[in-house]
C-alpha cells in the first residue's frame, strides 16, 4: 500500500469545512449549533460576549473561517459587503487624509465614496487606469490608502496585486483589496503583500443567493483598528446568518472549481460568436491581463462580461433566455446576468460609466455550476431570437 506523506498544514477544501467550526459537545451533531442569544453573562467569565463586539459563538467562527481561508492572522464578519467596505476605509482614514481608488472597482463603494468622502474631509483620488505608474502618479503627502479591486467589477480589469503591494510598502502606505469576485480559493492577496482582504460575502462566500454579509481578513494589528470602528459603526452579522454562511463555506472549494470551468468554456463560446463584440475574462488568451491573472490566480473564476453588438437590444436579449435569470446580484450557483449601466453601476452618471467603458450594452454574465451546454444552450437560442 502506498504510503501518504503527512501534511503539516491543512489543504484548502478541508479548512472551508472544518476551520473554526464549533464542536456540539452535548449531542454530537455534525454542524455547528447556532447560538442565537443576544446576551450573555459579564460576572466572573474569560470573555464577555455581545453581539456588537463581533465576538458571538457563531461570529467567531466565520471569523477564524475567512482568517484561515484569506491566510491572515484574523477576520471580521459584517451584515453587508458595503459594511465591510466602509467600515474598513474609515477604520484607516480620518479628515485631511487621502486615498487612491483603483478607476474601476464596484459601483456602491464608488458611490460611497463620491457621497460621503466629503462630509468626513477626506480626500481621494481615482486612477486613470490599473498600471503601477497610475498609482504612483496620485500619490501625495497625506495619502494612507491605496485600495484595489481585481478582478473588477464589472470588466475583469486585473490589477497587478504583487506591484501595488510594493508601491504602497515602499511609501508606508496601506492596500486594501476588494477579492470578491476572485474568491480566497481563486486569490489570496495577504501572500501577495496586501493588507487587508475584503469580501462581499453574499457571492461566492454565500453561493446559494440567499445571505447577506461581508467579511474582512489581515494582520491582528490591521483588524484591530477595523474592529475598533466596526463596534463604534454597527455593521454587525446576526448569529443565523453567521450559521448560513458557514454552512455555505463548506462547498466554496468545490462550487468554485465548477465556476471556473464553466465560465472558461462559455466565455470561448461568446469569445467566438458573431453577435458578441468583445468577451471580458481573463482566462481568455485575448484578455489584455491575462498573464498576471496566471501569475497570482489560482483559477480565474465565474464571472465574465461581454459586449453585444450595437444592433442587438440587450434587454430584448435577456428577456429571451430562459435558464440564465436576469437578477440583481452574483456568484449564485444558478446562471445570472445583468446589465451594470441599470443596476451595479446605475448609480453612476452616464459620463462616469462611459469613463469606466460602461456601456448599454455590456452585460455581465455570473456563470453558474449547471451542466455547461445548458447554459450555452441558452446564450445561442436567445442570441439567435434576437438577430433573426
Amino acid at each position: 500500500m502506498k504510503q501518504i506523506p503527512l501534511r503539516l498544514k491543512k489543504g484548502t477544501h478541508t479548512n472551508c469545512i472544518h476551520a473554526g467550526e464549533i464542536k456540539d459537545t452535548q449531542f454530537g451533531g455534525a454542524v455547528s449549533p447556532i447560538f442565537m442569544a443576544s446576551s450573555y453573562p459579564f460576572m466572573d467569565v474569560e470573555k464577555k460576549r455581545y453581539p456588537r463586539y463581533f465576538n458571538t459563538p457563531n461570529q467567531e467562527v466565520i471569523a477564524k473561517k475567512i482568517a484561515v481561508l484569506e491566510h491572515a492572522e484574523a477576520g471580521l464578519p459584517f451584515a453587508s459587503g458595503i459594511a465591510a467596505i466602509s467600515t474598513t476605509l474609515f477604520a484607516f482614514l480620518k479628515k485631511g487624509d487621502h486615498v487612491i481608488f483603483q478607476n474601476e472597482i464596484y459601483g456602491g463603494a464608488y458611490n460611497l465614496v463620491q457621497e460621503e468622502f466629503e462630509n468626513f474631509g477626506i480626500e481621494y483620488s481615482f486612477t486613470d487606469g490599473v498600471e503601477v505608474g497610475d498609482f504612483e502618479d496620485k500619490i501625495k503627502e497625506n495619502t494612507k490608502v491605496i485600495y484595489i479591486e481585481t478582478p473588477s467589477n464589472p470588466l475583469l480589469t486585473i490589477t497587478d496585486i504583487k506591484a501595488i503591494a510594493e508601491l504602497a510598502k515602499k511609501h508606508q502606505i496601506i492596500t486594501i483589496i476588494d477579492n470578491t469576485f476572485a474568491s480566497p480559493i481563486n486569490q489570496t492577496p495577504l501572500d501577495l503583500g496586501i493588507d487587508i482582504s475584503i469580501h462581499s460575502a453574499t457571492k461566492y462566500l454565500g453561493g446559494h443567493s440567499d445571505i447577506l454579509a461581508g467579511a474582512v481578513a489581515g494582520s491582528e494589528e490591521h483588524m484591530e483598528k477595523v474592529f475598533q470602528k466596526g463596534k463604534n459603526l454597527g455593521g454587525n452579522i446576526s448569529d443565523f446568518m453567521c450559521y448560513l454562511l458557514e454552512r455555505s463555506i463548506k462547498t466554496l472549494g468545490v462550487r468554485v472549481e465548477k465556476h471556473n470551468t464553466n465560465a472558461q468554456i462559455v466565455a470561448e463560446f461568446l469569445n467566438d460568436h458573431l453577435s458578441v463584440r468583445r468577451v471580458y475574462y481573463p482566462g481568455l488568451r485575448s484578455h489584455p491581463n491575462h498573464e498576471i491573472a496566471k501569475e497570482q490566480m489560482h483559477g480565474f473564476g465565474g464571472m465574465l462580461s461581454f459586449d453585444l453588438e450595437v444592433n442587438i437590444d440587450a434587454k430584448e436579449f435577456q428577456n429571451a433566455l430562459k435558464l440564465i435569470k436576469p437578477s440583481m446580484s452574483l456568484a449564485g450557483v444558478e446562471s445570472t446576468i445583468l446589465m451594470p449601466s441599470l443596476t451595479s453601476h446605475g448609480l453612476l452618471s452616464e459620463e462616469e460609466r462611459k469613463k469606466q467603458g460602461i456601456s448599454d450594452q455590456l452585460l455581465r454574465l455570473s456563470v453558474g455550476i449547471e451542466n455547461v451546454e445548458d447554459i450555452i444552450n441558452d446564450l445561442q437560442q436567445a442570441l439567435q431570437q434576437v438577430i433573426s
